[in-house]
């Protein structure tokens, strides 16, 4: 019985010990706050659909010059690589032996003529037989043919350009002889005031475009339609704005694509024909488009575009998207995201679908986009970019 007391204060300090562990356990295991995170609330804005396109530029006009008479090439009247107006003067091609054959048939001519009209006044007083004054006609008329293309043979001999244009280098010299209806040509001139430029778009993408314009999803970009920028091959942009002419009726077969073609003002010939260009096409307008920051658009394992959104609920929302094209440093979204959803742009690294989280205002999107207007980049080939 003397050991009571001694066994009770062993009880209560055990008990004690207990309760202030247990104490010490619930201080140390606080509720975690939900994490922070940046998002910027999409809105609807407009923006002009905009194609660049690879192409090559073209002459205008393109005029190979040859021969129409035989001859030996007397002089050479232009300088090569020069510019040449229409009608002047490129080579002079020995005359002799068609200046001879001129004077022949002028005095063919002459005998025919005086025959001709002795035989009209005899034939009146039946001097001579009707028949005769026919004949005597009919020599008369294949005598001024005779003369006619005798003439015309002359001039031939003086070549001159059909169109005005920049001339290229000459491929025949003094003392050559050359042919009428010969394969190669003496010059070539071609017109490059304005300058064609060829682009290639592809027949799956003018099909979605004419697709969306009959939905009523995009609208005709008005008279702009037709107005076609350009990038040069050093990256520099061409100051004068052309006009798109026509389209191809036919699908190329082996690439499957469609010819388009601008014409674009080139008075300082800037543009020489050959050179590869990019064309900037202004295709429609979206009234409603959602332009969706970069930062917030993620890929799966399979490489399709996703994003992550803050809910009503303040929980995050996984999405997955279809974005179309780049836009400066935005996506073009076309499904998956709409006006008033609040994309998730910083601290993806620290949430997940279904937890909740607390939405500020990002602080990594520049507010400084490009206006959608005036952007044209390069349409994506699949439907996930």
């Amino acid at each position: 019985m003397q050991f009571k007391p001694a066994v009770t204060a062993l009880v209560t300090a055990v008990a004690l010990a207990t309760l202030l562990s247990g104490c010490k356990k619930e201080e140390a295991a606080p509720a975690a706050p939900p994490p922070q995170v940046g998002v910027v609330t999409l809105q609807p804005q407009a923006f002009t659909l905009t194609s660049e396109l690879p192409g090559r530029t073209s002459a205008f006009r393109m005029a190979e010059v040859r021969p129409q008479v035989n001859g030996i090439i007397l002089k050479r009247l232009f300088k090569e690589g020069g510019d040449v107006k229409a009608g002047q003067q490129l080579y002079q091609i020995d005359p002799a032996v068609y200046e001879a054959t001129l004077k022949s048939a002028q005095a063919n001519l002459q005998q025919t003529k005086s025959i001709s009209d002795r035989y009209q006044q005899l034939v009146k007083e039946q001097a001579v037989s009707r028949q005769e004054y026919d004949t005597a006609l009919a020599n008369r008329l294949q005598a001024e043919a005779t003369l006619q293309s005798a003439q015309i043979n002359v001039r031939y001999t003086k070549v001159y350009a059909p169109i005005s244009g920049r001339i290229g280098r000459s491929s025949v010299t003094e003392g050559a002889l050359v042919t009428n209806g010969q394969a190669d040509a003496m010059a070539v001139i071609q017109q490059l005031d304005p300058i064609y430029v060829d682009v290639t778009q592809s027949s799956v993408a003018l099909l979605e475009l004419r697709r969306e314009l009959e939905s009523g999803r995009l609208q005709k970009a008005g008279d702009t339609a037709a107005m076609v920028k350009l990038t040069l091959e050093d990256g520099s942009e061409y100051k004068q704005p052309g006009k798109l002419e026509f389209s191809e009726v036919s699908v190329d077969q082996t690439t499957g694509s469609v010819t388009l073609r601008a014409v674009f003002p080139n008075p300082d010939h800037t543009l020489l024909p050959g050179m590869f260009v990019h064309a900037q096409l202004q295709s429609g307008v979206n009234s409603a488009a959602i332009l969706a920051p970069q930062q917030g658009v993620t890929r799966d394992l399979k490489g399709s575009p996703t994003a992550l959104v803050v809910g009503p609920d303040n929980k995050v929302e996984l999405r997955q998207l279809k974005a179309s094209r780049t836009v400066g440093s935005q996506w073009l979204i076309e499904d998956g995201l709409k006006a008033g959803d609040r994309l998730i742009t910083e601290g993806l690294q620290y949430v997940k679908p279904g937890i909740e989280v607390k939405a500020s205002e990002a602080t990594n999107v520049s507010a400084k986009n490009p206006a959608p207007a005036q952007v044209a980049d390069k349409a994506a080939g699949g439907k996930g970019e």
